[in-house]
């Protein structure tokens, strides 16, 4: 039986470009999707938060591209904490899925991987 699940994730961009930030964004979805079998149909909504020092794109419209075309997104600013990693976005995604709690791979990638050593990939 679905039910709710919360999937969290991170990783850092190579830069403060929109290019980079759609590289990042879009890798971090697809390995989200890939770890946990989901298809964007899955998906309830995602929060993207991005660090202060990232503005030069909206992480959801690169979502949009991967074919979260029907999924509520949003995205915010982190809280600019002294000495916090850069560069980075987050993620906060609500899906249906049969996992159960501790089966729910939450992903932590290149340089976020820090983050969340007890779970990053």
């Amino acid at each position: 039986m679905s039910t709710v699940r919360a999937i969290r994730g991170a990783i850092q961009a190579s830069a403060n470009s929109a290019q980079a930030i759609d590289e990042a964004t879009k890798e971090l979805l697809a390995e989200i999707l890939r770890a946990n079998s989901l298809t964007a149909d899955d998906f309830i909504s995602v929060i993207f938060t991005v660090s202060p020092d990232l503005n030069a794109a909206f992480p959801a419209s690169s979502a949009r591209e991967l074919g979260f075309t029907d999924v509520p997104l949003l995205c915010s600013v982190e809280i600019g904490v002294p000495g916090s990693l850069e560069r980075t976005i987050r993620i906060m995604a609500h899906v249906e899925s049969d996992l159960k709690k501790a089966e729910i791979n939450h992903i932590y990638l290149g340089g976020a991987k820090v983050l969340r050593r007890d779970i990053a990939q």
